[in-house]
């Protein structure tokens, strides 16, 4: 099948020419995100291939779909950026990775975790400089503290096994009980018993009308007085600007966040030469208990490997008329 492939980098082109080399499907890569002004590059693709800031909204899918596309083949598990349902009126199949780095997000998580907890980020900074002092860098140990875990599937489970082998108490919250959850010990309750007992919020949910902003005001108010929050899943989850607020006030001891709620404008580009604009964004990176990465979570080669292998396996299905487990309906 031919293939637009679109927001692509060397990494991107490295792996999925790999995993495409034995199957032969035929690949054109553009580096330029998929959006409204950018869908004439796929006439005549029957397939495009897209990531998760790719603009798949109604009027660029009848953009590509009166150019000849049916096919949308999303390499990242999140879809928030597709219109399902005007994929459907169009006759526009959509197919997505639903796990590719389960271990590789939730390990980022720990690492967010613990570079915030015993301060290494500052520690690295100060020592290359010649300080050695400790003022400034205290913190705690991870055992028998409780960690809430909203979110308890693959990602969710794996950080819980993580937090169990440091000695920690898991507290879970889910419209879904995990039952390997549970088998490690990890207790079910409702948000408001986390927030108001974990020393330690990890979110590990999608992104539904449902989840939005679940970390709000409302939210704030209700959580442990200096609690560690952490976010690998997605931005929109949290109100930027109420965490703001509450990392003014304390009541939010520390922040970890590897995305971010308007990262499409920033994320995977090199802006270091360059005025950021986004004044909220700018004034999270002002606080010395706030630890921001790039969207890289996934980022590992096992990911990027599954990633490929998994699109390369949907574009087939689809190619040859047979279900495919990974797609995704209105």
């Amino acid at each position: 099948m031919k293939v637009a492939v679109f927001s692509t980098k060397a990494y991107d082109r490295k792996f999925l020419s790999a995993a495409n080399s034995p199957i032969q499907h035929e690949l054109v890569f553009f580096e330029p995100r998929l959006n409204r002004d950018t869908a004439i590059l796929a006439a005549g693709f029957p397939a495009v291939c897209v990531f998760v800031h790719d603009q798949v909204d109604a009027p660029t899918l009848e953009l590509l779909a009166s150019r000849g596309s049916r096919l949308v083949v999303l390499r990242c598990a999140g879809f928030n950026n597709v219109d399902l349902q005007a994929a459907a009126d169009l006759g526009i199949t959509v197919v997505r990775v639903p796990a590719y780095s389960p271990y590789g997000v939730a390990e980022h998580a720990v690492g967010l975790i613990l570079s915030l907890n015993r301060k290494i980020h500052h520690a690295y900074n100060r020592v290359r400089e010649g300080n050695f002092s400790l003022n400034g860098l205290l913190g705690f140990n991870l055992y028998e503290r409780t960690v809430g875990i909203v979110g308890t599937g693959k990602i969710g489970l794996i950080l819980g096994q993580i937090m169990k082998g440091f000695g920690c108490h898991i507290l879970a919250y889910d419209v879904y009980r995990n039952p390997e959850m549970e088998a490690l010990g990890g207790k079910y309750v409702e948000l408001p018993e986390l927030f108001a007992n974990s020393d330690i919020i990890s979110l590990h949910c999608p992104l539904t009308p449902e989840t939005h902003h679940l970390i709000n005001t409302e939210a704030i108010q209700k959580i442990k007085p200096g609690v560690m929050l952490i976010n690998t899943s997605r931005g929109a989850l949290i109100d930027t600007q109420a965490v703001i607020e509450g990392l003014k006030s304390g009541k939010i001891g520390y922040l970890g966040v590897d995305v971010y709620e308007q990262e499409s404008e920033l994320f995977f580009e090199d802006l270091s030469g360059e005025i950021i604009q986004d004044d909220i964004f700018q004034r999270l990176t002002t606080f010395p208990n706030v630890l921001i990465t790039g969207h890289q979570a996934f980022f590992t080669a096992e990911a990027l490997y599954n990633i490929a292998e998994t699109t390369f396996a949907n574009i087939t299905d689809i190619e040859q008329g047979r279900p495919c487990a990974n797609e995704i309906r209105a």
